[in-house]
């Protein structure tokens, strides 16, 4: 993943450690705070000034990983403990709160037990963690074959059930999350500073922890990488890294890109098309020369990206809708690989969440009495795995156990927040324009 540095080449450009004075802590004097030896050495943590989202100065503790030397001016590249490693960067000594360094303490010997080398003991961190992983869903579970009905609610507030005597009742209330990101309609809102690829990398190898590669120019965008790229090491030297945007292909200059492009003739993905409509194409590739080609874990999806210039205008919803279709024309459920990034959690929760609420809304009362349906019914017609759509009707907080049966209470916030999320969702999957053939696996000899 990456972000856009400018649509135009060394337009708008921000140079390293370019950030603006900040009211927090006071920068030290450069020799205030070294390491005996009289300088600042990788694996020492301490606050580091950086914008956040809200284009507010702020001072996270971080550690540094590698420093390095550019005309007698001194880098660090910092990762922020608990933020996520995209977020990564070089900074300039001006930008270090040397009062507060911590500097890196040699590892303990592996304590043993009975003369024989055993692990070590956990951190209270780790078993504070431990103990949160194992407690009991805060949203009660209802059976899959079992129908619940669907309230309407209204009001903003949720309305208290009493639990029947003699029966104990889980709270309906949603526990802590560090994924959930609550907004006005229920569904995450922007990508969390927390979650995958952060927290202790230390097992990592140390080159793989570091962006190495500055920029990459991409048709007629130039893109700045988010995460270490396998590139040559002579590459990662270089200011800009130029890719071809039909086949990837990478370059050391803007002449060796053009010099290419004489050459290339892709101008569409490998494999057939099976879905156009408008400007927008798939292609089906062959797992065996691309990528798995089957899934034992029901995966329907291994990745998805959007590239930065096009992202936030409903592509990434687009590519998950398609992968259900092609669950549903294969007759089967199907869920995404696991585990999922945090752009990727957000973006699934979102379509799950939009998704069973189209077919809860949708629900027609019959005689006069609620409408009901199960977990089973609700994944039969959307192909959305049984467990996805438990956890996103608890993420909603939709469950509720009321006299003797499970219910789904739907509130005005929940609605009215679906319908604003609706119109705004303008891309969507016409399974008209689908010409896709599911493989017979059982002759999977012939493929």
């Amino acid at each position: 993943m990456a972000e856009v540095v400018s649509p135009v080449p060394g337009a708008g450009r921000r140079e390293p450690g370019e950030v603006g004075r900040a009211r927090g802590p006071p920068v030290a004097d450069p020799g205030a705070a070294l390491s005996p030896q009289g300088e600042i050495i990788e694996g020492c943590r301490l606050p580091v000034l950086r914008r956040n989202q809200d284009n507010e100065d702020e001072w996270p503790l971080a550690e540094i990983l590698s420093v390095k030397d550019i005309s007698g001016r001194k880098l660090f590249y910092v990762h922020y403990i608990d933020f996520n490693k995209r977020l990564d960067e070089w900074v300039t000594h001006e930008r270090l709160d040397l009062k507060k360094i911590q500097f890196p303490k040699k590892e303990a010997k592996t304590p043993t037990k009975n003369g024989l080398p055993g692990s070590r003991p956990g951190s209270p961190e780790r078993e504070v963690k431990r103990k949160v992983e194992v407690v009991s869903p805060a949203t009660p579970v209802p059976s899959e074959t079992a129908p619940a009905s669907v309230f309407p609610q209204n009001g903003a507030a949720r309305r208290a059930v009493a639990a029947q005597p003699g029966r104990k009742r889980k709270s309906n209330c949603l526990g802590t999350d560090e994924d959930s990101q609550d907004s006005s309609d229920g569904i995450p809102s922007a990508p969390r500073m927390t979650g995958s690829l952060v927290s202790d990398r230390s097992h990592d190898d140390i080159v793989t922890r570091m962006k190495n590669i500055e920029c990459i120019e991409l048709g007629r965008h130039r893109l700045k990488p988010w995460y270490f790229s396998p590139y040559p090491q002579e590459l990662t030297t270089l200011p800009v890294l130029y890719l071809c945007e039909f086949c990837l292909k990478y370059g050391r200059s803007l002449k060796c890109l053009q010099r290419h492009l004489t050459k290339c003739d892709l101008r569409h993905p490998p494999g057939n098309e099976i879905y156009r409509k408008g400007t927008i194409s798939f292609f089906e590739i062959d797992g065996r020369k691309n990528k798995e080609k089957e899934s034992t874990e029901d995966y329907n999806v291994a990745c998805i990206l959007t590239l930065p210039p096009y992202q936030r205008r409903g592509y990434g919803k687009l590519l998950i809708e398609f992968s259900y279709e092609l669950s549903k024309v294969e007759g089967k459920t199907g869920t995404p690989e696991k585990p999922l990034s945090d752009l990727g959690l957000l973006s699934y929760r979102s379509y799950w969440s939009q998704t069973i609420l189209e077919i809860l809304m949708g629900l027609k009362s019959e005689s006069g009495e609620r409408p009901q349906i199960t977990i089973n019914e609700i994944s039969e017609i959307t192909s959305i795995k049984k467990e996805d759509v438990i956890s996103t009707l608890q993420y909603l907080n939709l469950i509720n156990y009321y006299k003797g049966q499970y219910i789904l209470t739907l509130s005005e916030d929940i609605v009215d927040g679906h319908e604003r999320a609706m119109l705004k969702r303008l891309l969507r999957i016409d399974s008209k324009c689908l010409h896709f053939t599911p493989k017979d696996w059982s002759k999977r000899g012939k493929w």
